[in-house]
């Protein structure tokens, strides 16, 4: 007879661990939007009080009011949406470039020794040079028009994609790669069917960060001869201290951003589902 058998049975069933219980889980969404709801309660009250010139911190009111002027009226002989179809049309042409000269250097950085030594020491060039620094020498070599505006998007956006790319390209199994080979695999079909496919979520998560950084360039690209877009509308109204329409255009350049960083990651989900299981 086993120790088990010789306890009473009304203590037996008190034996069994207590199941933990488990609190209200509150959604992440509803901190980020408490704490967009208490920023612009702070701002609102601020700027009731005069804390702030008005001329610096317009009101949260005023803003939404300039904002539908912004769309209905527009400012500096454009709409709203003029303004933003151009600064899209900037920043995506911006990103085909960077793609298709960042993807293949990547690869090439990843997969070949020689690649690597050619091709590293212009990304670490080009990776901490602000957009204004060769702004002037874009302008000198291709001139104000579209082409060097998309020029200096694009090359804000390419180290980034460069890098991941070499990045995931690095990181892909080398089991895969054997595999692949026992196969009699040629070094196109390695590249095609094993190392493009495994290193996607690299590139993915490249393309967002370049698009974060081509945003940030769009206001500099945007100086030069531009009659339209959000950094030409920001910077026509800083100078005549319309602080209102400045803040309105950062918050449209935000929300944009925000809603290219969820197409991008509903992008990501679609084209590799195991990297988010």
């Amino acid at each position: 007879m086993t120790l088990a058998s010789e306890i009473p049975a009304e203590f037996a069933e008190n034996t069994s661990p207590p199941t933990p219980r488990r609190g209200l889980v509150i959604p992440i969404s509803v901190y980020s939007g408490l704490t967009v709801v208490i920023i612009v309660a702070i701002w609102a009250l601020s700027a009731h009080l005069q804390l702030v010139s008005p001329v610096f911190l317009p009101s949260p009111v005023l803003v939404a009011q300039s904002a539908w002027s912004l769309v209905t009226v527009g400012f500096v002989d454009a709409t709203l949406a003029e303004h933003v179809i151009a600064s899209l049309g900037r920043i995506l042409g911006g990103l085909l470039a960077s793609i298709l000269v960042g993807v293949p250097a990547g690869l090439a950085i990843g997969t070949s020794r020689i690649g690597r030594g050619i091709l590293d020491p212009i990304v670490e060039f080009l990776r901490p040079l602000p957009p204004l620094a060769y702004l002037p020498l874009i302008i000198i070599w291709v001139g104000i028009g579209e082409a060097s505006k998309i020029t200096v998007i694009a090359l804000s956006m390419l180290p980034a994609i460069i890098l991941s790319t070499a990045a995931g390209v690095r990181a892909v199994s080398k089991d895969h790669i054997n595999a692949a080979r026992s196969f009699g695999g040629t070094p196109f079909q390695l590249l095609v069917h094993v190392i493009l496919p495994s290193s996607l979520p690299s590139i993915l998560t490249g393309i967002r960060i370049a698009l974060g950084t081509g945003w940030s360039t769009l206001v500099a690209a945007e100086l030069i001869a531009a009659t339209r877009g959000l950094g030409f509308m920001i910077q026509s109204a800083a100078q005549f201290l319309v602080t209102d329409v400045v803040i309105a255009g950062i918050g449209v350049i935000a929300l944009i951003a925000i809603l290219l960083e969820f197409a991008a990651r509903a992008l990501e989900r679609v084209l590799v589902p195991w990297a988010h299981d």
